[in-house]
């Protein structure tokens, strides 16, 4: 199992960074079913409280097919992430195609009730090519 290269983005002092790996034996390329689980890392590198709101995904496969993930929290989880605090979650995607690209962006909120976007730069999903 090898994981990509990270995705790291930076917004108003909140640091994402996610790694991916292909999950062989959850996936069945002869029926298209490709697998990957992904591990999100969300840090508080600024000087203000933020709780993470909402999730916004977008996904894209190898034919140009998006799928669109909008939803409250991550993981049945909405973290208060104070200043030098991270939250580290694991999830998983399935695609049809051999490889694809996810990003996207959470909704942070902060104590005053302001809101702002923060980045989830674009990742790889790709089926190592020693399995092909």
């Amino acid at each position: 199992m090898r994981a990509t290269n990270p995705s790291v983005a930076l917004t108003d002092g909140i640091r994402v960074t996610v790694t991916s790996h292909y999950l062989r034996e959850q996936s069945n390329p002869a029926g298209h079913r490709y697998v990957w689980a992904y591990t999100v890392r969300v840090a508080n590198e600024g000087e203000h409280d933020a709780k993470l709101v909402s999730r916004h995904w977008i996904i894209t496969d190898a034919k140009g097919k998006v799928d669109e993930v909008k939803g409250p929290g991550v993981v049945g989880n909405q973290p208060d992430l104070e200043p030098g605090k991270t939250f580290q979650y694991t999830s998983g995607c399935i695609l049809q195609t051999s490889r694809g690209q996810m990003e996207g962006t959470y909704q942070m909120e902060r104590p005053d009730g302001s809101r702002f976007d923060a980045l989830i730069a674009p990742f790889s999903l790709e089926m190592p090519l020693d399995l092909n």
